[in-house]
């Protein structure tokens, strides 16, 4: 290999192709299988930096990670009780999900709401589920649940 890198659209073109088959699959269903896509890469990059138990803290940790990455221009979290309602701009992968939505495919995985998820969980041992995904002009607009801890028996 030639050590060349290859661009951002052409990645983003298989990483659409690859989401489409497996939402012809699987429909609704795909989303519970995509929740951890992108944990693996960023569990040793950028878990160790978060240091808080705030949940709006964790998630602006984890943006600015991925805006270090240059994966997303910002993330926003803002806290309601039960709810984190998250805004990411500028999203390296937007294009596949605004593609999705021309195609009629509610959108169902998010790089970015896996690992501020990852996260919020290994910190504070809460869980976590994306709710959901809407997609605008240049940003997607994040609904997560988070859960009361989980209890040891």
């Amino acid at each position: 290999m030639s050590g060349k890198q290859i661009s951002h659209e052409y990645a983003n073109s298989i990483l659409y192709d690859l989401q489409k088959a497996f939402w012809d699959e699987r429909g609704k269903g795909a989303r519970f299988r995509m929740t951890t896509v992108g944990r693996e890469y960023f569990k040793d990059k950028g878990l160790a930096q978060v240091k808080s138990s705030s949940v709006t803290e964790i998630a602006t940790a984890i943006g600015k990670i991925l805006k270090d990455e240059g994966i997303v221009a910002s993330l926003t979290p803002e806290q309601d009780d039960r709810l984190l309602r998250v805004r990411v701009q500028g999203c390296l992968h937007h294009d596949i999900e605004q593609r999705l939505v021309a195609k009629g495919v509610e959108p169902f995985t998010c790089v970015p709401a896996n690992l501020v998820v990852m996260a919020i969980e290994e910190a504070v041992d809460r869980p976590v589920e994306l709710a959901e995904i809407k997609v605008g002009d240049g940003t997607c607009d994040l609904l997560l649940v988070l859960f009361d801890r989980r209890q040891v028996p």
